[in-house]
C-alpha cells in the first residue's frame, strides 16, 4: 500500500511505478488520494493530518486483507509510521521515501520566524511557495496544531518488522538526518537507511524507481 506525499496523488510517478511493479510481480497493490488531494473530495486547506490518517486507516480496514507492507513518501512516510502504531497486527514491513516524520513541528513551526508564527496565528494560515507547481501551498495553523497529536520522534516506535528508509543526501525539503532519527526510534533490529548521494526529495528518476522496486520486493519477500 502506497501513501503519497503532501499535495501529491495516486497518479504521481512513484505511485504509478509501484502499480506497474505490482502487476509485473503479481502482488496486490493499493494507492488512494487523501481528502483534499487528487480526485478525492474536500479542500486541501480544510484538511489536516488526522483526516489523512483516518483515510489511510479506512483504506487498510476496508480495502485490504492479510499482512501489509506500507510504502510512504514524504508526508506518507509519517502517515505509515502512525498507521503502524494504530494497526500493529496488520502492518508487517515499511519502506520510507524521504519520510517526513513530524515535519509540521520540526520543519515548519520550529523553522518559522516569530513574525511568521504571529501571522499564522492571526490569519489562521500562510502561503508557502512550492517548487513543484505555480500555486503556493497553504499551511494552516490547524495543520500545525493537529500535527502535534501525531508526533512520532519523541519516543520509541514499537515496530519489530523490516524497515527500509530511502533518503536523498541533497534533499532540500526533508533533511536526511530525519531518516537516521526514525531508524533510531524504531524498536526493530532490521532497519536500514539507504542514503542516495545527489538524490533530491522526490527520488523519481529511473534509477530511483528501480531501486525502490528492488527494496519493496525484498521487504515483501521478508514478510510473506
Amino acid at each position: 500500500m502506497f501513501l503519497c506525499g503532501l499535495r501529491s496523488d495516486m497518479n504521481g510517478t512513484k505511485a504509478l511505478a509501484l502499480a506497474d511493479y505490482a502487476r509485473r510481480s503479481g502482488r496486490a497493490y493499493l494507492c488512494f488520494d487523501y481528502r483534499g488531494h487528487g480526485r478525492s473530495s474536500g479542500r486541501f486547506e480544510e484538511t489536516v493530518l488526522s483526516d489523512w490518517l483516518d483515510d489511510a486507516l479506512l483504506a487498510i480496514d476496508r480495502l485490504t486483507t492479510g499482512p501489509l507492507v506500507l510504502v510512504g513518501s514524504s508526508l506518507g512516510g509519517w502517515l505509515m509510521l502512525r498507521a503502524t502504531q494504530m494497526r500493529p497486527a496488520r502492518v508487517k514491513g515499511l519502506v520510507g521515501i524521504a519520510a517526513a516524520a513530524d515535519f509540521t513541528e520540526d520543519l515548519m513551526w520550529q523553522a518559522f520566524s516569530e513574525e511568521t508564527r504571529a501571522r499564522m496565528v492571526r490569519d489562521g494560515r500562510i502561503e508557502v511557495p512550492s517548487d513543484y507547481g505555480p500555486e503556493p501551498t497553504v499551511i494552516t495553523h490547524a495543520l500545525i496544531e493537529d500535527g502535534r497529536k501525531h508526533l512520532v520522534l519523541r519516543a520509541p516506535i514499537a515496530f519489530e518488522g523490516p524497515v527500509r528508509l530511502i533518503h536523498g543526501l541533497a534533499d532540500k525539503d526533508v533533511p536526511w538526518r530525519t531518516a537516521i532519527e526514525i531508524a533510531h526510534r524504531l524498536a526493530s533490529s532490521d532497519v536500514e537507511a539507504i542514503l542516495v548521494k545527489g538524490g533530491g526529495h522526490r527520488l523519481s528518476e529511473p534509477a530511483d524507481l528501480a531501486r525502490l522496486e528492488t527494496i519493496v520486493g525484498q521487504v515483501c519477500d521478508k514478510v510473506a
